[in-house]
């Protein structure tokens, strides 16, 4: 019985370290940028896109479709940052658990 409320008790330890890993994720920035910084986007640790920074030298009529590839290069570019910060909260919260190989945490 002893063992059950423990390991209940670290349930609920580990359940509220997870809800403060998230909101603290939720609060995280990441910026990417391509075209060797000429476009730059910033994310939050949702994914929403906080800001869009465009170098006005490429605004060309002819340019429309560089400027829209540039664009997702640097939202993908942030969103890989922001994984990143997430995968590395997660290993820290879970250091010594033992979880299985491969199995992932919902994040």
């Amino acid at each position: 019985m002893k063992d059950l409320l423990g390991m209940m008790s670290k349930a609920k330890e580990m359940q509220a370290k997870f809800q403060a890993m998230q909101e603290e994720i939720a609060n995280i920035e990441a910026s990417g940028q391509a075209g060797g910084g000429l476009v730059q986007v910033t994310l939050s640790g949702k994914f929403e896109m906080r800001s869009l920074k465009i170098d006005p030298s490429l605004f060309k009529e002819d340019d429309v479709e560089v400027l829209e590839d540039l664009i997702l290069a640097a939202h993908n570019d942030a969103k890989s940052k922001v994984e990143a910060v997430m995968q590395e909260k997660s290993r820290e919260l879970t250091a010594g658990l033992p979880i299985p190989p491969g199995m992932k945490l919902p994040f």
